[in-house]
């Protein structure tokens, strides 16, 4: 395991970049509202190559009581670098953010009004934007924000974006989301992409930007009869998902695929493994099953020399505690490219492919910092496995939702998260200061910091 003798804050470590780098590399991201998965995670990974991120601060980003207000969000915009790309959410900028984009009582009309500084900019910028159809039941004018998709999609056409994404948010059974992006998808232009997703897709078209380059991709499922499922909030099967999510970050598909089940039974030893040369990742996705021959099968993979990224999505919100622990024991999560267990099926995979694709990217170019990368191995540890898979009941056991506002808060937080740390992948890590940014359980903020 390699030890990186350097002392820095994590914060610095990922986020540092924001105010550093050579102005050819700045790119300028608007996220769809304030919440780390959202915000600080897309920037993260766009700092792996140690350019310069323009990132709004999160006063002026929406939350789940108020839109962010357009007008100071669009002035912030006017003053930052145009030398590098622009990578924005349509619905911040037209709603306020995913919650607004909901409930909004604007029209049509008056959301496209919003967005129609971007067709100017766009001229002087290459611009990469993504807009959602909204979950159901609580889109409150779908028609609206299909329109505004729709018009969008013709923006797409013009030449506005270099890309578009629309993409379909939380499609539990009988959303009418998929169907609307099927209709969209007839005579789509070859720059718009649609998919299931919403919370990574800024992390997607990050690694479309910043590494642009096609990539092969082979995937593993820990349990391949089920790789077909209509898995939860997707609406497509987890093999659909996987595929779309992959031609989001910029993949192709390897057509040896791998899985589990073949994989026990080769005759080679798990020492010797052969890779794929023209697949330069393996995308592991643990969908259930036996977690301790998951773990020892990642382990092996990392020995024989490939690339490897971890897509937690045998349950929403929270990583499997048995297999992110025999991991751990295998000293195995600081091997990894990247690694997902924070949200949806899609979230994770969509993360951790948008992570792997710009290591991918940034370390043929010979521009990876691997301080970062480490750092950044540690955030989403931190976040999916420690917090998400433990901390988070803990939480809600010793603090009402309507108390995570109150003071002592975050105190009660870090004294709940102290005995998971220090963290230790390639550097150690320990805790510097936590809260709940949103007042809710679901997700918090954290900085970590470098010990020697």
């Amino acid at each position: 395991m390699i030890r990186l003798p350097v002392r820095v804050a994590l914060r610095a470590a990922l986020l540092g970049a924001l105010l550093l780098g050579p102005p050819s590399l700045a790119q300028v991201l608007v996220p769809l509202d304030s919440r780390p998965a959202t915000s600080t995670l897309p920037a993260a990974i766009a700092a792996l190559g140690g350019g310069a991120v323009s990132l709004p601060p999160a006063e002026l980003l929406g939350n789940a009581q108020r839109g962010a207000d357009p007008e100071k969000l669009q002035a912030w915009l006017a003053g930052q670098p145009t030398t590098g790309p622009l990578i924005v959410s349509l619905d911040a900028l037209a709603y306020g953010g995913l919650v607004q984009s909901r409930t909004s009582d604007l029209s049509a009309d008056q959301a496209l009004a919003r967005l129609a500084f971007l067709r100017v900019r766009a001229r002087s910028q290459p611009t990469y934007a993504f807009i959602t159809l909204p979950r159901s039941p609580d889109a409150t004018n779908r028609a609206r924000n299909l329109e505004v998709a729709r018009q969008m999609m013709a923006w797409a056409a013009q030449g506005v974006f270099r890309e578009l994404h629309v993409t379909w948010d939380d499609a539990l059974p009988g959303s009418p989301a998929p169907q609307e992006a099927a209709a969209l998808a007839v005579g789509a232009p070859a720059n718009a992409l649609l998919y299931p997703g919403a919370d990574e897709v800024l992390a997607s078209l990050v690694a479309r930007a910043l590494s642009p380059q096609s990539a092969k991709l082979r995937v593993e499922y820990s349990d391949p009869s089920k790789q077909g499922a209509v898995i939860k909030y997707e609406g497509v099967p987890l093999s659909g998902s996987v595929a779309l999510h992959a031609q989001a970050s910029g993949f192709e598909l390897s057509t040896g695929e791998l899985s589990t089940e073949k994989a026990s039974t080769e005759k080679a030893s798990t020492d010797s493994l052969s890779t794929d040369s023209t697949a330069p990742l393996t995308l592991y996705v643990y969908n259930g099953g036996d977690s301790r021959r998951s773990a020892l099968r990642i382990s092996a993979l990392l020995r024989g020399g490939a690339q490897v990224a971890v897509a937690d999505v045998a349950a929403v919100n929270q990583g499997n505690p048995r297999l992110w622990s025999d991991l751990a024991t295998l000293r195995r999560p600081a091997n990894l490219v990247a690694l997902a267990a924070w949200g949806t099926p899609g979230n994770n995979i969509g993360t951790a492919l948008a992570h792997a694709k710009l290591v991918l990217g940034k370390a043929q170019s010979g521009t990876l910092d691997p301080v970062r990368q480490d750092a950044l191995l540690a955030r989403e540890y931190a976040n999916d496995v420690i917090y998400s898979g433990a901390l988070r009941p803990q939480v809600r056991k010793v603090l009402p939702e309507a108390k995570l506002a109150a003071p002592g808060a975050a105190k009660t937080l870090e004294t709940l998260a102290a005995p998971a740390f220090p963290l230790r992948l390639g550097n150690s890590y320990a805790l510097d200061g936590a809260s709940f940014p949103w007042a809710r359980s679901f997700e918090w903020q954290f900085d970590l910091r470098t010990l020697p």
